[in-house]
């Protein structure tokens, strides 16, 4: 009864006892849990060597140290995520189309669970995170974007369905290291260097293949499924029509920020010769 009585009016319309058992709801929430010890972790790891060996960290600000750390344990999942959405998604057998008699969308594997309970854990930290220090780590986006992407995930993991699509999700993580570095060179007053502009446009090559990309492939997937996906439960069918749609425009206006800034910075490189 754990997970049913945490997540309340959310679990009660999900195919929650069909799914679960006594052994998932403890892996689950081990898995959270580590979600949670490993960001708290990362983030004071962080915190040591960049002190050590930044002799830079120490000058900075307590809000800039504060969010140097916490792009700290951000980049940490962000490369366990990708990684382990990409074997999922590739690699495996687990969503090969020839491979299993079940359904696609009810896919799902003891990997795959703990995959998106410690992603679970991370969104918590990081959204528990951002609201504490609100809205010097992020404003109003990203307590949504982590919100959806905490529904979600959730939702997939106590019903068993969907996955195949949370973890194509979970696969746009693979941009937030750029994303993280550019922050981190912009702070130690390394905007000029071949680094930062090299990262740069890696971050616009990334952010189109991942975030842009990706999600017409994750539509055109839903397209060609669609007969699968209306055997969703009625809330999840519901979510997959309006949380992608709003992520992927998410996902579009920050790639226009992005070539914009990609485009200003090599401007300026241009100049600067």
């Amino acid at each position: 009864m754990g997970f049913f009585v945490s997540f309340g009016s959310l679990v009660s319309s999900i195919p929650y006892n069909e799914f679960a058992s006594p052994r998932k709801e403890i892996q689950w929430l081990a898995s959270v849990f580590t979600g949670i010890i490993f960001c708290i972790l990362v983030y004071r790891l962080t915190a040591i060597f960049s002190s050590l060996l930044f002799t830079g960290y120490d000058k900075l600000s307590i809000a800039q140290k504060i969010e140097w750390n916490n792009r700290g344990f951000s980049t940490f999942h962000a490369l366990f995520a990708s990684l382990a959405s990409f074997y999922l998604l590739i690699l495996s057998n687990i969503f090969n189309e020839d491979s299993h008699e079940d359904l696609v969308i009810n896919r799902s594997s003891t990997l795959s669970n703990s995959v998106l309970a410690i992603s679970t854990g991370y969104f918590l930290a990081d959204l528990a995170m951002i609201l504490w220090t609100f809205p010097s780590l992020g404003g109003l986006e990203y307590v949504l974007h982590h919100g959806l992407s905490m529904f979600s995930t959730i939702q997939s993991l106590l019903s068993g369905q969907g996955q195949i699509y949370i973890l194509m999700v979970l696969f746009t993580e693979s941009t937030t290291p750029f994303v993280n570095l550019r922050w981190h060179l912009d702070v130690a007053g390394r905007k000029s260097s071949k680094l930062y502009i090299w990262n740069g446009i890696a971050l616009f090559f990334g952010w189109l293949i991942a975030r842009v990309i990706l999600f017409m492939i994750f539509f055109i997937h839903m397209w060609t499924h669609f007969d699968e996906v209306k055997k969703i439960f009625p809330m999840g069918f519901y979510s997959l029509l309006v949380v992608p749609p709003i992520l992927a425009m998410m996902n579009i206006f920050w790639f226009w920020k992005i070539a914009k800034g990609m485009v200003k910075t090599l401007s300026k490189a241009k100049h600067s010769k």
